[in-house]
C-alpha cells in the first residue's frame, strides 16, 4: 500500500492522499471488529469512513450504523459526504416522527448521536435500531462506554451486529474497568471477568489498534506546555481558606457517613474560586489569561481556552466577557449541534476572531480547531487524557504551527493536589495501554477525592 490519491489503496479513488498507517488501520476495520485507539487527531474517522468504503464495494451483509456524540453530528456527516460520496446516509435526528422516518429511508450509513439513540432503542417499528442486523456498529467517541452500567454501554452492546468498531484516543481515562466494558462492546462473548488477570492483555493485544503520534506524524509541529502559577488576589484567598477551613470541618463531622458525592461538593467550591471570587468575580487568574492572549493575538496567533465550568463569575461565559477584545466564540453544552457548527466555521474562517471560549467536556472531543495555535487551560479535569483530548483540538493533521499550552495551577491550593493525583493516573495510562504489563489501576475513588481536599 501507498500513500498515493486514488484510484489507488482498496482499488478505491479517495479525496486526498491515505498515510501508510491510515491504510493499515482501514485494512484491520475490514478485517473485524476493532477497538481503534489511535491518538487524537490521526483520522479514526477517516479511516472508519474508508473501511465502511471498502465493505459497501465488496458486498457486505447490513447497513453501518454510527452513534456520535450530537455535538459532532454535522462534522461526521460533512466527513461522510466528502469521503464517501457513493454512501447513501441518513441523518437520524430531529422529532420522534422525522426519526422514524429517518430510520425508515433506505441507506448504506445511518448516523445518530448517543442520546437519540437511546430515546428511539424501545421502538416497535420494523425499523427501529434493534429490529435489524447491522453490518458494522460504530461507536465513536467510544469512552462514553467505559462505564458498563450505562444506558448508552448496555445499548449498544445490545444490538444485533456483524461487527463492532470503538473509536477512542482515550480507551482508559481512570480505571482497567474502561478497558473491560470496550472490550465487551467490541468483541462480545469472549471477555470473561472471571478469568482477566489471564487472558486479558492477550485480547486487548489482539482486539486493539492504537498507534501514537510520535510514530506516525514524524512532521507534526511540536507542542509544548507551559504551567502558571496566578496567584490569587488576597480576597480570593480568603475567601478559599475560609471555605476550605469551613469545609473540612464539615466532612470531619460527616465522620463514616462521608461520601463522594459531600467530598465533590467541597472540591468544585474550591476549584471555582481559584478561577474568581464569588461574589465580586475578581480574579488573578483571568486577569493573567487576559494578559497573554492579548499577547499572542497581537502576533497573529488564535487561541483555545477551555473551562470546565460555564456560568459566570468562574467559568466560560465570564472568560469569554473578559477576552471581549478578541471578539471570542462562545461553544457550549448549552448550545445546539448547528450553533457549534456555526461557532466552529466561523473561527477557521473569520480572521477576527482571535479566541473560541470552550466548556472542557462540549469542545474537548472531535472538534478540528487547528486555526488555533495556543491553548489555554484555565482549570483542570481529573486525567490527563481529558487535558490531552481538548489540546488536540488544535494539534492534529494540518496544523502548521508550534502549539504552546499553558494551565493554570493556583499553588497552595486543591489544583496542586488534584495535579499530583493526574499525574499518577497518567503514570498509570502509560504504563498499561501503551505497555505490556498488568497494572494496579486506581480509578477516581473517594480516597483519591479526600487526598484532593487535605483529608
Amino acid at each position: 500500500m501507498t500513500g498515493s490519491p486514488g484510484p489507488g489503496p482498496f482499488g478505491l479513488q479517495w479525496r486526498s492522499p491515505l498515510p501508510e498507517y491510515q491504510q493499515q488501520g482501514i485494512a484491520r476495520l475490514v478485517a473485524g471488529s476493532l477497538l481503534l485507539a489511535d491518538d487524537m487527531g490521526l483520522g479514526k474517522t477517516v479511516q472508519a469512513i474508508g473501511a465502511l468504503r471498502v465493505l459497501a464495494r465488496d458486498g457486505a451483509t447490513g447497513p453501518a450504523l454510527i452513534v456520535v456524540p450530537a455535538s459532532l453530528l454535522l462534522q461526521w456527516r460533512a466527513q461522510l459526504r466528502d469521503w464517501a460520496p457513493e454512501l447513501r446516509l441518513s441523518t437520524v435526528r430531529g422529532t420522534p416522527e422525522e426519526r422514524l422516518a429517518a430510520w425508515r429511508a433506505a441507506a448504506d450509513v445511518y448516523l445518530i448521536g448517543y442520546e437519540s439513540l437511546l430515546a428511539d432503542l424501545p421502538g416497535r417499528d420494523a425499523a427501529a435500531p434493534r429490529k435489524r442486523r447491522w453490518g458494522v456498529v460504530v461507536a465513536d467517541e467510544a469512552q462514553r462506554l467505559k462505564n458498563a452500567h450505562t444506558e448508552a454501554a448496555q445499548a449498544l452492546k445490545a444490538l444485533p451486529r456483524v461487527r463492532s468498531w470503538a473509536l477512542t484516543g482515550t480507551p482508559l481515562e481512570n480505571r482497567v474497568d474502561d478497558l473491560v466494558s470496550l472490550l465487551e462492546f467490541v468483541a462480545p462473548g469472549r471477555f470473561d471477568p472471571r478469568t482477566m488477570m489471564v487472558g486479558f492483555r492477550r485480547l486487548l493485544d489482539e482486539m486493539q489498534l492504537r498507534r501514537r503520534r510520535a510514530e506516525v506524524l514524524a512532521d507534526l509541529p511540536a507542542k509544548t506546555r507551559f504551567v502558571i502559577d496566578p496567584g490569587m488576589t488576597p480576597r480570593q484567598r480568603h475567601a478559599y481558606e475560609v471555605a476550605e477551613r469551613e469545609g473540612l470541618v464539615w466532612l470531619r463531622s460527616l465522620g463514616d457517613a462521608v461520601q463522594v458525592s459531600h467530598v465533590l461538593e467541597l472540591i468544585l467550591r474550591l476549584k471555582q474560586i481559584c478561577n474568581a471570587h464569588p461574589e465580586t468575580g475578581e480574579s488573578a487568574k483571568l486577569a493573567d489569561l487576559a494578559r497573554r492572549a492579548e499577547g499572542h493575538a497581537a502576533t497573529g496567533e488564535k487561541l483555545l481556552v477551555f473551562s470546565q465550568f460555564v456560568a459566570a463569575p468562574f467559568g466560560a461565559v465570564a472568560i469569554a466577557e473578559r477576552l471581549r477584545a478578541l471578539r471570542p466564540l462562545l461553544l457550549t453544552g448549552l448550545q445546539d449541534a448547528t450553533a457549534r457548527a456555526q461557532a466552529v466555521a466561523a473561527f477557521a474562517q473569520e480572521p477576527e476572531r482571535r479566541a473560541m471560549v470552550l466548556s472542557l467536556r462540549a469542545g474537548g472531543v472531535g472538534l478540528n480547531l487547528t486555526a488555533a495555535s495556543v491553548v489555554f487551560h484555565v482549570d483542570h479535569w481529573w486525567t490527563a487524557a481529558v487535558a490531552a483530548q481538548a489540546e488536540d483540538r488544535a494539534h492534529r493533521i494540518g496544523q502548521e504551527r508550534p502549539v504552546q499550552v499553558f494551565g493554570y495551577v493556583c499553588a497552595d491550593t486543591i489544583e496542586t493536589r488534584i495535579a499530583a493525583i493526574v499525574a499518577r493516573k497518567q503514570a498509570l495510562f502509560d504504563m498499561y495501554v501503551d505497555g505490556v504489563d498488568m497494572a494496579a489501576l486506581a480509578g477516581l475513588e473517594l480516597d483519591d477525592l479526600l487526598e484532593a481536599v487535605g483529608f
